[in-house]
C-alpha cells in the first residue's frame, strides 16, 4: 500500500526570495510585500497584470523594493519575476489562506496568498511591511455562521505592518474592530480619524489612534514589535477623494450584492469574490478603477513607511 503514496520532499522553512528582496533585506533594504490574490482572484484579466506592474512600480517609484507572495510550484516565493508575475495573473491558481499553505506546498501546487498566508510569509522572510486593498473581517450573520476572516487570527500572531484601506463593507465593521481590539491588534487611522470603509472613506467607525506621516507610522510600529513581538498592526489609509465611489451607487449595490449571496447560498471565501465581481458588474468598472486607486495608494503608503523604517 505504501508504494501507492506519493512521496513529496521538500524543504519549507523558508520561503525563496527574488534576487532583489533578497540584496534588500541583507543590506538592511525597505521591502513591501504584495499579495496576489487580488491579482488571481480579485481582478480580471488584463487588468490584473497591468496592476500587477503598476503596484510593483509604485513602491519602487517611494524607495522600497516590491516583494509580491505567492505559491509556485508548491515552493512559497517572496518576490516574483515577470514570467511568474504571469503565471499568477493567467487564471487557475488555488486561493490560499495560512491553513491551506503546507497543502498546498505538500502537494506542490500553485497558489495566490490571501492576506492571512502574505503576512505569514512575509514576516518568515523578514518583510514587515505589507500593502492590500482591504482586509478581512467578521462577517454579517457570523453570530450563525462563525464566519469570521482568518485575517484578524493571523495579524494577532504575525509581526507585520498591514497597510490597507479598512475592511470592504460587506462586513461587520464593529465586530471587526472588536475582534482587533480583541487580540491586542493596533489600528491606526493614516491621517483620519474614521476607520474606512475599502470602497468608502468613512464606515462609520471611528480609529482607536491617528497618525499623519509615514514617521509616525513607522515609529509606531518600531515600538510595538518591541512591546509585542509577534503581534501585527493595521495601517488604515481612506481611498483618495477623487476616486472614492459614489454613496449611493455603493449602497445600492451592496444591499443587492448581500441579497444574491443569499439566494445563491455563497458562503466563506467564496463571499468576497462574489460580492467584487457583482460591484464590477454593477458599476460597469467604476468599483474596479476604485479598488486599484487604493491599493496603488496604500502601496506607495506602505513604500514610504518601510523606506521610514529602515532608515530609522
Amino acid at each position: 500500500m505504501s508504494s501507492m503514496m506519493p512521496h513529496v520532499s521538500r524543504s519549507v522553512s523558508f520561503p525563496a526570495l527574488s534576487r532583489d528582496v533578497a540584496d534588500a533585506l541583507a543590506s538592511g533594504g525597505a521591502v513591501v510585500a504584495l499579495e496576489s490574490t487580488i491579482l488571481a482572484h480579485g481582478l480580471p484579466a488584463p487588468q490584473n497584470r497591468a496592476a500587477a506592474d503598476e503596484l510593483e512600480a509604485e513602491v519602487r517609484a517611494h524607495g522600497a523594493v516590491p516583494a509580491t507572495v505567492a505559491v509556485l510550484d508548491g515552493v512559497p516565493r517572496v518576490g516574483l519575476s515577470a514570467a511568474e508575475l504571469d503565471r499568477v495573473c493567467g487564471g487557475d491558481l488555488d486561493k490560499l489562506s495560512v491553513r491551506d499553505l503546507g497543502v498546498a506546498v505538500g502537494l506542490g501546487r500553485d497558489g495566490a496568498t490571501t492576506v492571512a498566508a502574505t503576512a505569514a510569509l512575509a514576516a518568515a522572510a523578514g518583510v514587515p511591511v505589507f500593502a492590500t486593498g482591504g482586509l478581512g473581517g467578521v462577517h454579517r450573520g457570523a453570530r450563525d455562521t462563525w464566519d469570521v476572516s482568518a485575517d484578524l487570527a493571523a495579524l494577532a500572531r504575525t509581526g507585520v505592518l498591514v497597510v490597507c484601506s479598512g475592511v470592504k463593507s460587506i462586513l461587520d465593521v464593529a465586530a471587526t474592530l472588536e475582534v482587533l481590539e480583541t487580540e491586542s491588534v493596533p489600528v491606526l487611522g493614516y491621517g483620519t480619524d474614521a476607520f474606512p470603509g475599502f470602497y468608502r472613506r468613512d464606515s462609520g467607525h471611528a480609529v482607536p489612534w491617528r497618525v499623519d506621516s509615514p514617521a509616525e507610522a513607522a515609529a509606531v510600529w518600531r515600538a510595538h514589535r518591541e512591546l509585542s513581538p509577534g503581534v501585527g498592526a493595521v495601517l488604515a489609509q481612506p481611498i483618495p477623494v477623487d476616486d472614492e465611489l459614489d454613496a449611493a451607487l455603493h449602497d445600492r449595490l451592496l444591499g443587492e450584492g448581500l441579497a444574491l449571496l443569499a439566494e445563491r447560498g455563497i458562503t466563506g471565501k467564496d463571499v468576497t469574490p462574489a460580492l467584487l465581481e457583482h460591484f464590477h458588474a454593477g458599476s460597469e468598472g467604476a468599483s474596479l478603477r476604485t479598488n486599484l486607486a487604493l491599493v496603488r495608494a496604500n502601496a506607495g503608503l506602505a513604500a514610504r513607511v518601510a523606506v521610514a523604517l529602515a532608515g530609522g
